[in-house]
């Protein structure tokens, strides 16, 4: 019995030192998983980057577009291949686009410290709206082509990117001057025209003052190189059939001074907007001719040997001004509401004639009843300013391009699952005495074989009409179909021989004002 007792025991004693040393071999115990916890400062969607206190949402949209009769994004057959209307136009062009926005915000006893970026992956028709090889051949002379709209292509763009802190705004994102819905009144096209748009932001400094009651001031710095310019000729360069000639625009000096007074109430919003825009030519003498397709040579307006001995033309200063309203809660309708703007500028075309792109000028040829035409052309050149040398037989002043805009909409729901937008827009550019004379001597220059009853003059005005319906079956899911109507008002008269770009011929052509209309369709998922 002692040995049985001895013997159980040990054996326990045995075990329990195998115990102790087994526990004294786990590891420490791990630390409780931190989930990521939801940030309700800000609204829905943000959530705490795991370990700080900064909240992230992440965002975008997938949008696939299909315009009929036009250019990607609803661009109207105002120019190029589908203006002309020849065999080279693409009767639709497509575009798939994926866009990702990252936001980030912390709190800090400045107020909110805010980051945001949103880049673009997206894939086009080859060529936008045309197929014709000179505008799609890589190699030089010729530029503007989208190579990477090839078979497994694509490319990556960038809308906003900027830091937000004690209300400065750093950093690609919307000018101070825009009105809150930007170039979208109720329109999806990205070419409705009257005012300006910088939706996918442009490089800028800003600073918003909040008053309370919804009253608030911006002022800002406007990098007006890609967004702000349109073009400004030297009059001793010969104008083409449609009107235009090199770009003769000097490097940027200044930025352009931005700003705003906005309220912004229940009842709607109203703004004031103003901007200051630099306006300087290069020099005097120019390459007049450019290289032509398939050549290596100096494209027009280049500088030459003789550019900077020539001088150049003072630089001058122009401006816009816009003021934009909505009005909400209309009898109409739960949600309904109307957004208007009207803006001029001079000097700063772009303002006015603002699109999601460059700003175009316009050429468009049609049918034409006049005894001996081939066809009709309407043409319209979009110009900061213009400018003829002493030596050519001018002034050497710059003569600012006027122009003014109105644009709309009537935005109205139907019930929660279809609304419908009725928009319009009404654009007009106008040259002054001299600027008319200097580019009507250069065009008839030499002699065009114009008919007893040719009237010059470069002014003309632009209108848009069209109507957008959505339907959204679920939340964050819509299907657009927007019909728009364009119409070229030019301001020449009679008919004249024209070399137009080919392939249309050297041939009499009556001047005529222009229409023309698209469709476009359109899904949409938000997330």
């Amino acid at each position: 019995m002692i040995r049985a007792r001895t013997l159980i025991l040990g054996t326990a004693a045995g075990l329990m030192a195998a115990s102790g040393a087994q526990a004294a071999d786990l590891p420490v115990k791990a630390k409780a998983v931190e989930y990521v916890k939801v940030c309700s400062l800000y609204g829905a969607g943000f959530w705490y980057i795991p370990g700080t206190d900064t909240c992230m949402k992440i965002g975008g949209y997938l949008r696939v577009d299909a315009t009929f009769n036009g250019g990607v994004q609803g661009q109207p057959a105002w120019n190029g291949d589908i203006g002309q209307g020849n065999r080279y136009r693409d009767y639709f062009a497509a575009r798939s686009r994926m866009a990702l926005s990252i936001d980030t915000r912390t709190q800090t006893e400045y107020g909110t410290v805010r980051t945001f970026g949103m880049g673009r992956f997206q894939f086009s028709t080859l060529g936008n709206n045309t197929f014709n090889p000179n505008s799609i051949n890589g190699s030089l002379p010729v530029a503007g082509s989208q190579l990477l709209d090839t078979p497994g292509g694509g490319y990556v763009t960038l809308q906003y990117l900027f830091i937000q802190f004690a209300g400065f705004t750093f950093g690609q994102s919307a000018s101070a001057y825009a009105s809150p819905w930007q170039g979208f009144p109720g329109n999806i096209s990205d070419f409705l025209l009257g005012g300006q748009n910088t939706d996918t932001g442009v490089n800028n400094i800003q600073y918003t003052a909040q008053f309370g009651n919804g009253v608030s001031a911006s002022i800002g710095l406007d990098d007006p190189t890609v967004w702000d310019r349109t073009a400004v000729y030297n009059l001793s360069l010969p104008l083409n059939a449609t009107f235009n000639t090199g770009n003769a625009y000097a490097g940027v000096h200044a930025p352009d001074v931005v700003g705003n007074i906005r309220v912004d109430q229940a009842w709607g919003l109203f703004q004031i907007s103003a901007a200051a825009h630099e306006v300087s030519g290069s020099y005097n003498t120019l390459n007049a001719l450019g290289a032509p397709a398939g050549a290596v040579g100096l494209p027009g307006a280049a500088p030459t040997a003789a550019s900077e001995l020539s001088g150049h033309p003072d630089t001058s200063w122009g401006g816009a001004v816009q003021a934009a309203l909505q009005i909400k809660n209309i009898p109409t309708g739960a949600g309904d509401d109307i957004k208007m703007d009207a803006s001029y500028a001079k000097g700063a075309t772009k303002y006015v004639i603002g699109t999601s792109s460059t700003s175009p000028s316009f050429a468009m040829f049609g049918s034409s009843s006049a005894f001996g035409a081939y066809q009709s052309i309407g043409f319209g050149a979009t110009t900061d300013a213009v400018y003829l040398p002493v030596t050519a037989g001018g002034d050497g002043s710059l003569h600012l391009t006027e122009a003014f805009g109105v644009r709309g909409a009537f935005n109205h729901n139907w019930d929660p699952y279809w609304s419908s937008s009725l928009y319009g827009s009404y654009t007009a550019v106008r040259y002054d005495g001299a600027a008319t004379a200097f580019m009507c001597a250069n065009y008839t220059t030499p002699g065009k074989a114009v008919s007893a009853d040719y009237v010059c003059n470069p002014d003309f005005n632009l209108s848009q009409l069209g109507v957008a319906t959505r339907w959204t079956p679920v939340k964050n899911l819509t299907f657009t179909a927007e019909f728009q109507w364009f119409h070229l008002d030019q301001k020449f008269e009679g008919s004249a021989v024209l070399g137009a770009s080919a392939p249309k011929p050297s041939a009499r052509y009556e001047f005529k004002d222009q229409d023309t209309f698209e469709l476009q369709l359109r899904a949409q998922r938000n997330f």
